[in-house]
């Protein structure tokens, strides 16, 4: 999968990641849009206790892939 990734403070990379399996009570969920708010850039400056490297990303818009266990 594709995912955009905060390598460091104002360093952005596009990198190919292993797609994650859903573990049990978890669903695996393919983005579709994902909306850039103020908590992303505080967490690009280093903010909110930022530790790098890290996904952004908690306003989605998305479609369910995968069901884990229960």
């Amino acid at each position: 999968m594709k995912a955009l990734v905060f390598e460091d403070k104002e360093q952005v990379a596009l990198r190919e990641l292993p797609v994650p399996e859903p573990g049990p009570g978890e669903v695996l969920v393919r983005m579709e849009v994902a909306g850039v708010c103020a908590t992303d850039y505080h967490l690009l400056r280093g903010g909110h206790l930022a530790h790098f490297p890290l996904v952004p990303g908690h306003e989605l818009v998305g479609r369910v892939e995968a069901l884990g266990e229960g």
